[in-house]
């Protein structure tokens, strides 16, 4: 399969080439192939740090979460990796139904709240990140709007292919903020659809990275991007002030980025240590050194005074489970009666 705009980085000196016999070869315990839903820096800085402390070779691939499913489905008969890390759990449930991860209970895990973690090992949070908007705050100034506190303000016709946001079959960040309208709507689907068949004619276009959205806004193409707010903050951090960060006052869902075991790895042994480590605090912290400013599910993380207090916004209750049931079924209505509307 073809690595379109996709990178393999290593860990140490000599990058893997990736899937070789010699990789394949390798010796349990010394290597370890990482599908990465996180930032390509947050991957490679992990990827780095686990080698460092524990001697463990890693390497990884940077993948969206519905890239991450599909790649890991595709290697069902001949794993091309051994951990999936980072992007939302909805994900990792829907690969579990799928019997694409092997059940571990790390005894790390024990540490870990019981909401940020699967009840049968299939995955384990390591980060929870807050669905928001991203707001350039001049070009809503040119429309005469303020910036946006709630799902309704979307809506506004002033807002005209003026939204950016990812596709739901391709980005974890997209499925959230589908899955939120479910929750909104009560559990019902077709009015969650509804919504969005609304919205359909303020976007600009479907991304497939959910942080895409963030760029897109800092460069002046859409006036909002519907994405998670530690993505808006970098955005803000590499030199763009005028973006702004708010949440819906309706409620909003929230990612909890997983790790867990794909079955039938080659290198069961370092994927375990691997997910052993994911949740120590020392993993945990590395998020901001490379701004990564997601709230670290290990209580004893240090959390970043850049990082969201969940508790100040108002959330949904996201069951992960739940929505990586529906992931697959609520996606292709999306596509169907969403996404293939036409524009007026």
């Amino acid at each position: 399969m073809a690595l379109t705009a996709l990178t393999v980085v290593a860990a140490t000196a000599g990058c893997a080439k990736e899937g070789s016999s010699a990789d394949n070869a390798a010796t349990d315990g010394h290597v370890v192939h990482v599908a990465c839903g996180a930032t390509e820096d947050w991957c490679a800085a992990t990827t780095k740090k686990f080698t460092e402390t524990t001697g463990v070779k890693a390497d990884f691939v940077r993948l969206s979460s519905g890239e991450a499913l599909a790649r890991i489905k595709a290697g069902k008969s001949n794993a091309e990796f051994d951990v999936w890390y980072g992007g939302p759990a909805d994900g990792f449930a829907a690969a579990g139904a799928e019997g694409l991860l092997e059940p571990y209970v790390s005894p790390n895990a024990s540490v870990i709240p019981t909401k940020y973690k699967d009840p049968q090992g299939i995955w384990t949070g390591v980060y929870v990140g807050a669905l928001g908007f991203c707001s350039n705050t001049k070009l809503l100034e040119k429309k005469g709007l303020g910036v946006p506190d709630s799902w309704a303000d979307l809506l506004d016709p002033k807002l005209s292919k003026d939204i950016g946001i990812a596709h739901p079959s391709t980005s974890g960040t997209s499925y959230t903020a589908l899955w939120t309208q479910v929750q909104l709507a009560g559990g019902d689907e077709t009015k969650a659809l509804e919504y969005m068949r609304k919205l359909h004619p303020n976007v600009l276009q479907y991304t497939k990275s959910g942080a895409a959205p963030a760029q897109m806004v800092a460069r002046g193409e859409v006036a909002v991007g519907a994405i998670f707010s530690h993505d808006c903050v970098a955005t803000m951090e590499a030199g763009f002030p005028d973006l702004k960060v708010s949440f819906p006052a309706e409620g909003t869902g929230y990612e909890t980025g997983g790790v867990a075991l794909v079955k039938g790895a080659k290198n069961p042994v370092s994927a375990k240590k691997y997910i052993d480590w994911a949740l120590t605090t020392e993993a945990q912290e590395i998020g901001p050194t490379v701004k990564a400013y997601q709230f670290p599910t290990n209580p004893g993380a240090k959390v970043s005074e850049k990082v969201v207090d969940l508790s100040s916004i108002k959330m949904v209750d996201y069951d992960a489970v739940a929505a990586g049931e529906a992931k697959s079924a609520l996606n292709k209505r999306f596509d169907a009666e969403v996404a293939q509307a036409p524009k007026s």
